[in-house]
């Protein structure tokens, strides 16, 4: 028999009360207490009554994530964090892909309404956060990734400048100096890229190392086979870089994997250094140095957004970054470590 809201208050040992505003409005309950009860919820499998809510809300309970590719690892767990959330609010989530295209992020923003979604979670690689602004017809956006919040947009993302600084930094502590940044994407309008150059050239200016920029890489997509691509290119320099700080996992991975064919060993010869912390990179051999955004804290913290704006669609557009951490692995060890170690 489906559990029902009082099941759930008698586990979690709160009234119904409680339990209906963790399902309805989550934000007037304290967090020990939401805890305790999304904990009950998940146990028991309580899902709400979705046509009664829906009737006395007037929305659909459905919203929309929209990322350039589904397949990425980085997009697919933070995609997993997102629909988590989105249930402890009986909520569901319609997931399209872009593959970067400006035509289909333009064609998925203006088809929202039409498609019955409440709001709608975006990651563009191609429209600017005043295309989206301008969008009034659309429902409530919530912008992931590096790009300035405008208008009626909120804008999520890690800050993508002092993480990448710091991986840098970690390189540099460890004696390399030529450090190649591979990532680069001038073909797309979002920032994200240009944030993590300028993190780099951060770290290397106040080390007092020349930014060379025959060690910046432009990549087409940001797949395994872009960083093999990118390392042989580098390979072919008069001088080989002794590390690499890229812009994503999937990229250092393809990195690792060229330098193997090279005959090169990481990290002896070549340290790297990646960004997303997806899972793949811990089981690497070498695991992966890596920068780790939380994103069980995006997903939440954007979903807080998307909630808080469809009940307010006046609210101005906001900038919120969430944590991020360097995770130091095999890949490029401490300086201090007499010898490569795993986390």
């Amino acid at each position: 028999m489906p559990a029902k809201l009082k099941d759930v208050a008698v586990r979690a040992g709160v009234s119904v009360r409680t339990v209906s505003n963790v399902v309805n409005t989550p934000e007037v309950v304290a967090e020990d207490t939401r805890r305790r009860v999304l904990l009950a919820i998940e146990e028991l499998g309580y899902r709400p009554n979705v046509a009664a809510r829906q009737l006395r809300r007037g929305r659909s309970e459905v919203i929309g994530l929209v990322v350039p590719e589904i397949d990425s690892p980085y997009f697919a767990e933070l995609a997993a964090y997102v629909v988590r959330a989105a249930e402890a609010r009986g909520w569901t989530v319609h997931i399209e892909q872009t593959d970067g295209s400006g035509p289909r992020e333009r064609e998925l923003l203006d088809g929202a309404r039409g498609q019955g979604v409440d709001g709608v979670i975006f990651s563009p690689w191609s429209m600017t956060a005043d295309e989206i602004s301008r969008r009034t017809a659309a429902p409530p956006v919530v912008m992931l990734g590096e790009q300035p919040g405008v208008g009626a947009v909120d804008h999520v993302a890690v800050d993508n400048r002092v993480a990448a600084a710091s991986a840098t930094r970690h390189l540099l502590a460890s004696g390399r100096r030529r450090i190649a940044a591979v990532g680069l994407q001038p073909h797309l309008r979002n920032q994200t890229a240009q944030h993590r150059l300028a993190g780099y050239r951060d770290a290397l200016a106040e080390a007092g190392v020349p930014d060379d920029e025959r060690l910046h890489v432009a990549v087409e997509r940001l797949h395994h086979e872009d960083g093999v691509r990118a390392m042989r290119r580098l390979a072919e320099l008069d001088e080989l870089p002794d590390a690499l700080f890229c812009f994503t996992d999937q990229l250092a991975l393809g990195a690792l994997r060229a330098c193997a064919n090279l005959g090169l060993r990481v990290p002896e010869d070549v340290a790297l250094v990646g960004f997303d912390d997806i899972e793949a990179g811990r089981y690497a051999v070498p695991s992966l140095t890596t920068v780790g955004p939380d994103k069980q804290r995006l997903a939440e913290v954007v979903l807080r957004c998307l909630e808080e704006r469809m009940r307010d669609h006046a609210l101005p557009g906001r900038d919120l970054v969430v944590p991020h951490r360097l995770l130091v692995r095999e890949s490029a060890p401490a300086p201090a470590d007499p010898a490569p170690r795993a986390e």
